[in-house]
């Protein structure tokens, strides 16, 4: 079976900075994967066509079945409120997806800590202290009825900001034991190993970096899991023709 979880960057090549919705069907194909957690994911925004991304990577997939958790409703960088779930249909919006090829028992939605007010921040780029409003973060859990058995997955993406991200962190461990085991938890963490793991109690499935992708030197893409039956075939980061980072690709199988 394999898994994967890719921070698509909305679709958007790094070197021409254009969204190609081809490029993005391609890239799912080449991930080929039974499971796929994405992050940066659009809906109805005029940047990436108006396209709705997470129905286009399921029949990319060929998902039989598919997910998109909205973090917030409008444009990141412009005007947007966080996300309730209970938006029309048509707003546009940005989140996180789920999709599997496997049937799914059972969807969640978990809605997880937010610094409340505007801070300010030394950011690498552009290289100075800015004015932060930290968008809202949220957690996708599915329980997939899998050929390794009945199995809860999550997907994330947790805050940019040292130690905020830990709090969601712990936050999200402590929901995800109310979900059945085995778990697996994928997602762009925007945290480096091994602190990822001994905070959630899980163990990495990869170790690998995936970010930037032109040249690899950290890794904020993780895939973890509390099972201490999978086995992992390979493990592999391909260079895609969209977004500033790597997917995260694993092979699982039990002995």
């Amino acid at each position: 079976m394999r898994i994967a979880t890719f921070n698509i960057l909305h679709g958007r090549s790094v070197h021409d900075g254009a969204v190609e919705l081809d490029r993005l069907e391609e890239s799912v194909r080449r991930i080929d994967a039974d499971v796929l957690a994405l992050q940066e994911v659009d809906c109805d925004q005029p940047r990436s066509a108006m396209a709705d991304l997470t129905a286009l990577a399921a029949e990319a997939m060929g998902a039989v079945t598919h997910r998109f958790v909205a973090a917030i409703a409008g444009t990141p960088g412009a005007t947007w409120m966080a996300a309730t779930g209970r938006e029309q249909p048509g707003t546009a919006a940005y989140g996180i997806a789920l999709l599997s090829r496997y049937p799914v028992r059972s969807w969640q939605v978990l809605r997880l800590p937010r610094i409340p007010t505007t801070f300010p921040m030394y950011l690498r780029e552009p290289g100075k202290v800015v004015m932060v409003n930290e968008e809202p973060r949220a957690a996708v859990v599915a329980q997939l009825d899998t050929p390794l058995g009945l199995m809860t997955v999550a997907n994330t993406h947790l805050s940019f900001v040292p130690g905020w991200n830990r709090v969601q962190l712990r936050h999200l461990a402590r929901d995800l034991r109310g979900f059945g085991p085995p778990r697996v938890l994928m997602g762009d963490l925007n945290m480096t190993p091994p602190r990822t793991g001994r905070w959630l109690g899980m163990r990495a499935l990869c170790a690998a970096p995936t970010f930037p992708a032109d040249d690899p030197q950290r890794q904020l893409d993780h895939i973890l899991t509390d099972d201490p039956t999978l086995t992992v075939a390979e493990c592999h980061t391909p260079r895609l023709p969209v977004s500033d980072h790597r997917p995260l690709v694993v092979d699982v199988s039990r002995p």
